[in-house]
């Protein structure tokens, strides 16, 4: 089935998406998906072919992506906060047919990027939303994501992928995802984590979702009070802010769950929460690869301090060793996953798919885990040398390639350093070049600044002689990851 038919029943005249200033009902939404559809379609955009859409969170982006869905297309969605080399290169690999942008980035995006570029969702037009049919493994979505195995990819979910994530995630126990639920979620809708779990679930409910383009706690907390939240789907830095307001018992009041996601929960941070607002705080693991929760505590009714919870209903998980035999209980392994929620492969890129997909369809996470007495996984550590900040993947030779081209750099290295409100920070080490005139930490930020996304940008760039290489003359991240804690 096609991913954007699940709206096709929802009652019209009941509030669907709220993004600042009022509620757009579900009516409303197939009106202008419905609409869209039609356009791509008279533009020759159809079945397979790919549409960009670089829109904040709103209730654009939310009737772009089920046009996108319902006219057969596959949706790019991307952050339209990218500096615009950033943009145009992730434009230039997948080759969109249609490019949905605001103003400024459509008009800086439009020579060359796309035959069909938009500014605008039309309005609602006279004609029910007709989704296109599809199958299970025709291709719904590309997700730009740093992978388990190298350089950003573009991680291909098909309808049946981001579908059946949703369908385990409903038949957790509990009724998770209500009709009656109405979400909040400041999670950006171009992450996963947006897409088809704050989003994804309002979809297949017909429930109700605020958006928020921004953080703002207090603004948040007022619109909770207000619209009388129900769920809520954050990050760590959210919920930590919350719990820092003394409102927030108020506010939440009518709160019956909490579930964060995208970066490791700190307990600390789960304790202060659930001490402030009276609201048990869960999380679980997952990554885009897998559509893509893996594992969580809703529904478990168990909260053990730093677990991810356990597999959703339909989710193999293994831990194994080098060797890709499984481990004794209580050993650490790299977790595997398998079931119908995984991937179908980075967008032409056979090599890297073979890297992390193995011929019986398991999933090489690169995470390394440990399952406890009571059967709760536990994330330990990272086999890549990814840094996640805010639930975003940073890969680090993206921003040392950056770093490089700055006059006056001879070496750069990424590592990632523990932080209590992202997860992680960006920290650079840089090796200055001693035959040209003194590479300061301003040029080396304005540089990664103007090509790359915040959230990849360094918080602190350290100066030193030399880099520490094992025998192979590669740079130890390990060793500067220690020099960073000392």
């Amino acid at each position: 089935m096609n991913l954007a038919s699940l709206v096709t029943e929802h009652e019209g005249g009941t509030p669907a998406i709220h993004d600042g200033t009022r509620w757009a009902t579900w009516g409303e939404l197939r009106g202008r998906a419905g609409a869209l559809a039609s356009e791509l379609a008279a533009r020759d955009v159809g079945p397979g072919a790919r549409v960009a859409i670089a829109w904040p969170s709103s209730v654009e982006f939310v009737a772009a992506y089920l046009g996108a869905l319902a006219a057969g297309a596959v949706a790019v969605p991307l952050n339209p906060n990218s500096p615009l080399p950033e943009l145009s290169g992730e434009l230039e690999r997948v080759r969109p047919a249609a490019v949905l942008a605001t103003g400024v980035v459509a008009a800086a995006l439009a020579p060359g990027t796309a035959p069909v570029v938009l500014d605008s969702v039309p309005e609602a037009g006279a004609a029910p939303l007709s989704a296109v049919e599809r199958a299970d493994d025709d291709p719904a979505v590309l997700l730009f994501t740093s992978g388990t195995a190298g350089a950003p990819h573009a991680a291909v979910l098909s309808h049946g992928n981001l579908i059946a994530n949703l369908r385990q995630m409903l038949a957790l126990p509990g009724e998770i995802a209500r009709r009656d639920d109405v979400g909040l979620t400041a999670v950006p809708l171009f992450h996963v984590f947006g897409l088809n779990v704050a989003l994804g679930l309002t979809l297949a409910t017909g429930s109700a979702l605020a958006l928020e383009e921004r953080f703002d706690p207090e603004a948040s907390l007022a619109l909770a009070t207000d619209i009388g939240v129900t769920s809520l789907v954050g990050v760590p830095a959210m919920f930590a802010a919350w719990a820092q307001l003394s409102g927030a018992d108020g506010a939440f009041s009518s709160v019956r769950q909490a579930v964060s996601g995208a970066v490791a929960l700190p307990p600390e941070i789960a304790a202060h929460f659930e001490e402030r607002t009276g609201v048990r705080l869960s999380q679980g693991y997952g990554l885009t690869e897998a559509s893509p929760v893996v594992t969580t505590t809703l529904g478990t009714g168990r909260n053990a301090p730093g677990s991810v919870g356990r597999p959703l209903p339909g989710v193999e998980l293994r831990l194994v060793d080098e060797s890709g035999a499984d481990v004794l209980e209580g050993d650490p392994g790299e977790i595997w996953v398998r079931g119908p929620n995984v991937f179908q492969g980075y967008f032409e890129e056979p090599t890297a798919t073979a890297e992390v997909l193995t011929g019986d369809g398991w999933l090489r996470t690169g995470d390394v885990g440990v399952v406890g007495g009571g059967g709760d996984l536990y994330v330990v550590d990272r086999r890549k040398d990814l840094v996640i900040v805010s639930g975003f993947n940073v890969y680090p030779a993206e921003v040392e390639q950056v770093a490089r081209q700055v006059p006056g750099v001879a070496e750069a290295v990424v590592v990632g350093r523990p932080d209590p409100v992202t997860g992680e920070a960006v920290e650079l080490f840089v090796v200055a070049d001693t035959g040209t005139p003194q590479v300061t930490e301003e040029e080396v930020r304005q540089a990664c600044s103007a090509s790359l996304a915040r959230y990849k940008c360094p918080s602190a760039v350290h100066f030193v002689d030399e880099l520490p290489r094992g025998l192979a003359g590669k740079a130890l991240r390990r060793v500067l990851r220690d020099q960073l804690s000392a």
